[in-house]
């Protein structure tokens, strides 16, 4: 009788969640959104690595005072550490050094730090600065203790810092990861590799929490051959404490049949979420590209069907145009992203909604 209850309780649970499910944003409404941040005009790279041992990726971007601040990560065979440059117009980057670098130790993280600033305003054309929690700012990122290229375990963990976050200087780190692939509510799709995460402020409390959490992690094919392919799919999180954090549902929120879908980026347009994402080796597909979603309660998302936001197309980008940031400031739209050529040299590249001309940077030659 006890279990008859229980299950009956189960679905009418089920059933009130499911009634409460938003609909589908509108497509009329996907195209005014697509319209809004398309960035047809390709600059071109912006910052590349000072050899072609070091491959940079993964632009987070944020302003403080009148200039602007890029974190990115920089993997030179070893594994990944995090650093910063700044700008005066978003076009022209200076290097500035590492926050967070390799640590001679045991550490869980020693091997690998790709960091992602936290609570970055996230209104459409607003002030992107980052914004402090008790006193602090926070970043959160994967770790590893291996060496190599996303070699061994990768989990999730938070650093912080009470100083200027647009100074060089290490960010201190929590001794222990938030999440691992080996925790015991590890979700199917996320039980082999933990990767990038976005961390917002949820301020209405959709989710009941204040904080939020978007991530995306290497896990089961759900029943394809996973020697033969890799699957990236993309969860949720959430925190009151930026210190604690659990699961949020026990599927992902955003994902695809085949290859990788992940790195989702936040943007509040009116009174609509734009999750930007990449995804990567889709069906018939053996490139890297960006594309959005759209959500009014940040947990159900409607995805965009039509055209790419970006792919490959020119030659410092004609392998992989993915690994979106995208930001818009005096009218005009940014697509910061990952560029990839066919000799694997990769650098950071924007694209913007209006021409502003042809960036000379260019890769290292080989």
């Amino acid at each position: 009788m006890k279990r008859l209850r229980a299950g009956i309780i189960l679905v009418y649970l089920t059933m009130q969640r499911l009634a409460a499910q938003p609909a589908p944003i509108p497509e009329a409404d996907m195209q005014r959104l697509y319209g809004e941040i398309k960035t047809p005009y390709k600059y071109g790279l912006v910052l590349t690595p000072p050899d072609n041992s070091q491959k940079m990726d993964c632009p987070t971007v944020f302003r403080k005072g009148r200039k602007w601040y890029m974190t990115y990560i920089i993997f030179g065979g070893r594994g990944y550490e995090t650093w910063l440059a700044k700008s005066r117009d978003l076009l022209h980057w200076e290097t500035l050094g590492r926050l967070m670098s390799f640590t001679d130790s045991t550490n869980w993280d020693g091997n690998q730090k790709a960091g992602y600033n936290a609570l970055i305003d996230t209104k459409w054309g607003g002030s992107y600065a980052l914004r402090k929690f008790k006193g602090r700012y926070w970043m959160s990122y994967f770790g590893g203790s291996a060496k190599g290229y996303e070699a061994g375990d990768l989990s999730i963990g938070m650093a912080h810092t009470t100083r200027d976050p647009a100074t060089i200087h290490e960010w201190q780190r929590q001794p222990k990861p938030l999440f691992t692939a080996k925790d015991p509510d590890t979700r199917w799709w996320e039980n082999r590799k933990l990767f990038k995460s976005s961390v917002i402020e949820d301020k209405d409390r959709l989710t009941g929490h204040r904080f939020v959490m978007y991530y995306n992690a290497n896990g089961d094919s759900a029943g394809n051959n996973l020697k033969t392919r890799w699957f990236e799919r993309i969860g949720m999180a959430v925190s009151d404490d930026m210190a604690t954090w659990q699961r949020f549902e026990k599927e992902p929120v955003m994902q695809h049949p085949v290859g990788i879908t992940g790195d989702a980026v936040l943007q509040k347009i009116g009174d609509t979420w734009v999750m930007f994402y990449f995804g990567a080796f889709w069906q018939g597909r053996k490139d890297g590209f960006d594309r959005f979603a759209a959500s009014k309660d940040l947990i159900h998302w409607t995805d965009w069907t039509g055209e790419d936001l970006m792919k490959p197309s020119e030659p410092y980008d004609n392998l992989y145009a993915h690994k979106p940031y995208v930001l818009k400031h005096k009218g005009v739209v940014y697509h910061f992203y990952c560029a990839v050529n066919k000799k694997e040299q990769r650098g950071i590249a924007v694209a913007t909604s209006v021409d502003m001309g042809k960036s000379t940077k260019t890769f290292v030659a080989k």
